[in-house]
């Protein structure tokens, strides 16, 4: 796995609109089949070559979940970091992302609201150019003052 900062703590008091953090992760056959077990999400467009050829992918595809986890990843460990609690995501998947594939995911600061310690995050993940996931995060941000 690649990222461009260390992992650890932005508390809230240091962060600016425009930050922005990434990791990039080639996705496995065994990444699939762990989110599969883990999940309990068999369905064979993930785990079965010839089923999934037969679809509108034309071959297998990995969860867009275990995609989704990614920007969970970057806001977990980098942007804000330790200490971060998830309020809310929304996620709209625009292409597959295929076992093999070296996936980017990003994460910028669009707002902060200090009263509230929340910020709100653009996410987004992609293969090469091809954005293949794009949302919005709420973060409850760790702060200097009260952590």
């Amino acid at each position: 796995m690649f990222d461009n900062l260390p992992r650890g703590t932005i508390v809230i008091e240091d962060l600016e609109v425009g930050m922005t953090r990434y990791l990039q992760k080639q996705v496995t056959d065994r990444d699939i089949e762990l989110f599969a077990e883990v999940s309990t999400d068999r369905n064979p467009v993930h785990l079965d070559d010839d089923y999934a050829q037969d679809t509108i992918f034309e071959g297998r595809i990995a969860h867009g979940m275990l995609t989704a986890g990614l920007i969970s990843a970057v806001i977990g460990e980098q942007l804000p970091g330790h200490g971060t609690v998830y309020l809310g995501q929304t996620l709209k998947f625009m292409a597959p992302v295929r076992p093999g594939d070296m996936v980017r995911a990003e994460v910028t600061v669009e707002a902060i609201e200090h009263a509230k310690r929340r910020v709100t995050l653009a996410t987004r993940c992609l293969v090469g150019d091809t954005v293949v996931l794009k949302g919005e995060a709420v973060v409850l941000a760790p702060s200097r003052k009260f952590d």
